[in-house]
């Protein structure tokens, strides 16, 4: 078996490229469920964020099963393959990167919180649909426990800024002083409240929330002295706006020229469009019109540089304790490539110790109850002193060159029924230098 994550991320592909892999839930559930027949992947986790989406595999056949994942997801998304956007990390390559990830090293905004949850949340989505077993258990709760080592023990998170306190940022840097500003947020859930509190933490005044339920928005605007508009009126507000602000969950564009551009029609300011969501918001045709400016999430990355020196320190102290807890996953796992053989070699002298034991007290009928307890607590402890020294052996070849050698020599002797799980390539589980 081999573990492997198959993925794209902000460094890697444009967000016209990521918001085509970007899954909701319902979607990520049903490919959970498509993967689940495919006898090749006992084991699989899919983490979809908006910088990123990732398929944590545990794979019989790596190069077919890959092959097969690619088209997959290009199928789900409707597109084509885009080779170049990809990356495929295996064994202790894979381990270091989600470690990295749940550590928020791998993140558009190092020291960013939302990461670890978002993690959880995968973790137990593919749990819940019967997609992880003993490898990707042992890797995601370690994984968790990690993110939480690097975010108590160093000061990774201390004053870093987020994605929605970066657009609030970038919108200070265009306009100024946001007092003067009137802003329109577009969407009521967790970033836009985010996004609220950091512009009036810098001074906005007139704050305007909409989205399709208006009680969502008027809970969001009261909490900070706003003012709800109707989805149906959101149009006409967001041509009075000088900054729009968009963070919703449409699978399609909220604000086009056909929509928002007959709003525009004499306006003499600027108005910008920051938009923050994965999938996007905000048609990119719109910046076609004079006067409108967008901002996507990649265009934050200039913002998220605030202080770069002191969380680049920090980086340093928790890439240390992501190779420190590499390490102790290492000895946790060391025999895990050979243990099925272990476990079958026990199984299979356990059940010849039961058999020859049911047929020797078929021929001793008298026996008593007690005396039949003690001979087979002699067998037990035969059977014990049998075994001790091939599972020494073999538990101190795991993950060593001979590996291979002990796991044959094993099978051919006692006659098993198979090889065990192997893990023998480079960048596999078992290769962790």
């Amino acid at each position: 078996m081999q573990l492997t994550v198959l993925g794209l991320n902000h460094k890697t592909a444009p967000v016209e490229i990521r918001e085509r892999f970007n899954f909701p839930e319902k979607r990520m559930e049903s490919i959970m469920r498509h993967m689940r027949n495919y006898d090749d992947i006992p084991e699989a986790v899919l983490l979809s964020t908006c910088n990123r989406t990732e398929l944590y595999m545990v794979m019989e056949n790596k190069d077919k099963t890959t092959r097969f994942i690619r088209k997959f997801l290009v199928h789900m998304t409707g597109g084509s393959y885009h080779p170049d956007y990809f990356y495929n990390l295996s064994g202790v390559r894979c381990v270091r990167h989600l470690f990295r990830v749940a550590s928020s090293l791998d993140s558009l905004v190092v020291g960013e919180g939302q990461i670890l949850n978002q993690i959880k949340g995968a973790y137990h989505m593919a749990r819940s649909n019967n997609m992880t077993d003993t490898l990707l258990n042992t890797l995601f709760n370690k994984a968790i426990s990690v993110g939480k080592h690097v975010r108590t023990d160093t000061k990774i998170a201390y004053n870093s800024v987020s994605v929605s306190s970066a657009a609030v940022d970038l919108a200070r840097e265009i306009i100024g002083d946001l007092k003067t500003a009137s802003i329109l947020v577009v969407g009521a859930g967790k970033m836009s409240e985010l996004t609220a509190r950091h512009l009036i933490d810098n001074g906005a005044r007139t704050i305007f929330v909409s989205t399709r339920n208006l009680d969502h928005a008027k809970v969001l605007a009261k909490k900070f002295g706003g003012m709800a508009i109707p989805y149906c009126a959101m149009f006409e507000k967001a041509g009075d706006a000088d900054i729009i602000i968009t963070s919703t969950g449409a699978p399609h564009y909220v604000l086009s020229p056909e929509n928002l551009g007959p709003h525009l029609n004499g306006r003499k300011r600027p108005l910008i469009l920051i938009d923050i969501a994965m999938p996007r918001d905000v048609d990119p045709e719109l910046g076609k019109i004079d006067g409108v400016t967008i901002y996507n999430i990649d265009d934050l990355k200039n913002v998220v540089d605030i202080n770069k020196t002191f969380r680049a320190r920090e980086a340093e102290i928790a890439e240390n304790i992501i190779e420190e807890e590499i390490g102790a996953l290492k000895e946790r796992l060391r025999y895990y490539s050979i243990r099925p053989v272990m476990v079958q070699l026990h199984d299979k002298i356990n059940f010849l110790r039961k058999k020859v034991l049911k047929k020797a007290f078929v021929k001793l009928p008298d026996l008593t109850e007690r005396e039949k307890k003690i001979i087979e607590n002699m067998t037990e402890r035969l059977e014990h002193k049998f075994l001790r020294e091939p599972m020494i052996a073999m538990n101190g070849a795991a993950g060593t060159e001979d590996e291979e050698r002990y796991r044959k020599m094993i099978t051919d002797l006692f006659l098993l029924n198979t090889e065990g799980d192997e893990f023998g390539d480079e960048g596999e589980i078992d290769n962790w230098d």
